[in-house]
């Protein structure tokens, strides 16, 4: 996962300091050289380091923090808004035009994930900000890049401008007076990649700039590729005044610090970041949040969003309240999963609560999710009689399930147990508000129960 290794060596070098006394220029410097270490064995660019330290310093060595009462938690919270200088300081969105058309140039390398990027940002735009956006087809280079382009099209509903035999000026051409006359409001072009920079590819480029005066062109970068996140965006700004960045990977890559270098290096902002490989694993950069995550602090509000946006939240209010007056069943014990399943692994639902992360490299998620897997099949092979009454469940039923579900019968028999344990302690929660007004479910409001949408 990302910055992982970061995450797990800053956490140990604040949990140290908090655990002193006193903060004296002596055990801050140790801190600090800690720090250090970290943050160039992440890989993040040498100068880059060398000034973070230096604000640090500088900031922590104050009088206000050493006279503070609790002069750690104020370090922590330096160490974090300089993560957040560092990261970018706030979200950047699209350079959207009010009144016109937008038009946004996706560049970048081959294998950089650039045509996926190009599918998911239409996605994006599409479902939360309510644009219509048009894919075009300008990648003529790369062998099947445009049966990729369409077929990702198909997939999030979003139309695809293509031609055959063709160039990519001409299909740029052709493709805006198409998008004006269809009265598209956001044309993203999908542009060719090569392995590496060359005079070609940058002719071509600067070519479609010209005749496309886009508001945004954005260049994706591989988290994985380390420090060549920099050479590469130092490269294409040169050639074509790139306005951000889409990281991709962001989900493989334990050290993260060409993410950490680039905003800072190379003058440009990360705008979106790919946590997956899922045409929804995409989502605005927001610099503060990640900043909090690699402190280990957790990400409640991108937890939130993501509730929201991907679980039914009818069908979770349906089930709280069957729990809560003990109509739950194993039906409803399914549709929970489903509703699980939908948020991603375990171990990306835990690196988002604070605290949380060091207990998620602890715990083989893997296996956790495994078993979440295994209930579902379980649960899938029963009749609906047996779901709806899973006391009817004896040994023969048993055995056809397990066979079913490619299991155990004593994982079945482990299933019961925990179903039972739940709607046991729903019981015993409900006997003891007996004796006040009782446990009424909330009026959510059609939104998820611990928060206002934000």
């Amino acid at each position: 996962m990302a910055f992982e290794s970061l995450t797990n060596r800053l956490s140990k070098v604040i949990k140290n300091i908090s655990g002193k006394g006193k903060l004296t220029e002596a055990n801050m410097n140790d801190m600090l050289k800690e720090i250090r270490m970290t943050l160039l064995e992440a890989d993040v660019n040498f100068k880059v380091v060398k000034q973070f330290i230096e604000n640090v310093k500088e900031k922590a060595l104050g009088k206000e923090v050493l006279d503070a009462l609790n002069p750690s938690q104020m370090v922590v919270k330096i160490v974090h808004d300089e993560i957040i200088k560092l990261l970018g300081e706030k979200e950047v969105g699209l350079n959207y035009d009010k009144h016109h058309q937008t038009f946004v140039m996706m560049v970048g390398l081959q294998g950089s994930g650039k045509t996926t990027s190009v599918a998911k940002i239409a996605n994006l735009i599409r479902n939360k900000q309510s644009r219509k956006p048009l894919l075009v087809a300008c990648d003529l280079v790369r062998a099947a890049a445009v049966d990729q382009l369409i077929t990702l099209g198909k997939q999030i509903n979003v139309e695809v401008y293509f031609e055959q035999d063709s160039d990519a000026l001409t299909v740029a051409k052709n493709a805006l007076d198409y998008a004006k006359y269809k009265d598209f409001d956001t044309i993203i072009f999908d542009t060719a990649g090569r392995l590496e920079i060359d005079e070609v590819l940058m002719e071509e480029l600067v070519n479609l700039k010209s005749l496309i005066h886009p508001h945004d062109i954005l260049l994706t970068v591989d988290a994985m590729s380390g420090q060549n996140i920099v050479n590469v965006a130092q490269t294409f700004n040169e050639k074509l005044a790139i306005t951000g960045l889409v990281v991709t990977k962001l989900d493989g890559d334990a050290r993260g610090g060409g993410v950490l270098s680039v905003a800072s290096v190379a003058k440009v902002p990360v705008k979106f970041a790919g946590l997956g490989e899922k045409i929804d694993d995409l989502d605005v950069f927001y610099p503060d949040r990640m900043a909090s995550r690699i402190l280990d602090m957790g990400d409640v509000l991108t937890l939130i969003e993501q509730a929201q946006d991907k679980m039914d939240v009818k069908a979770t209010e349906k089930g709280a309240k069957r729990l809560m007056s003990g109509e739950f069943d194993l039906n409803d014990m399914l549709e929970q999963i489903n509703q699980m399943k939908k948020m991603g692994s375990m171990a990306s639902i835990l690196k988002m609560i604070p605290g949380m992360s060091s207990m998620a490299n602890q715990i083989n998620m893997d296996d956790a999710d495994k078993k979440m897997r295994k209930n579902e099949a379980i649960i899938l092979s029963m009749t609906l009689e047996e779901r709806r009454d899973p006391k009817i469940l004896k040994g023969g039923r048993k055995i056809r399930i397990a066979k079913g579900s490619g299991t155990q019968v004593s994982d079945v028999n482990r299933l019961l147990k925990q179903f039972e344990q739940t709607k046991s302690m729903m019981k015993q929660m409900m006997s003891m508000s007996k004796g006040g007004k009782g446990m009424k479910m909330p009026n959510l409001g059609g939104k998820f129960p611990f928060g206002k949408r934000f």
